[in-house]
């Protein structure tokens, strides 16, 4: 089986730098997903479909939750999408020295670690 095709949701504005240490971790050898890279700005024009359309061709949603997530619009609107459209989804806790909140109703939020991410990309959750 090849890797999985991850789309990974973060807060534009404060967890970029995130962001980027999952697309690093993303390039290991032994790494069983790759990142369909498409962050867009919450901003362009026809956004949302472009971002669902996007999601659409991904197995897993990979959403980091740190510490302002709660209150970015952008992913509520891309976890909205991603459980429209039955793409399994998951959180990682993107900073763990404050606090990190999900939304209400979201599902559960791991620790982010090597040995984590390559068991929730095999599905487990």
């Amino acid at each position: 089986m090849g890797k999985k095709r991850a789309f990974i949701s973060f807060d534009y504005d404060h967890d970029v730098d995130l962001k980027n240490l999952l697309v690093g971790q993303a390039r290991n050898p032994d790494s069983p997903f790759e990142i369909a890279d498409w962050s867009l700005k919450s901003a362009q024009a026809d956004w949302e479909k472009r971002c669902r359309e996007r999601i659409k061709r991904c197995d897993v949603v990979i959403v980091i939750v740190g510490a302002h997530m709660a209150t970015a619009t952008g992913v509520k609107k891309e976890v909205a999408m991603a459980r429209q459209e039955s793409i399994p989804m998951f959180g990682l806790r993107g900073r763990p020295d404050r606090p990190c909140r999900a939304p209400p109703g979201f599902p559960k939020v791991y620790r982010w670690t090597w040995g984590n991410l390559k068991k929730l990309i095999a599905g487990a959750r």
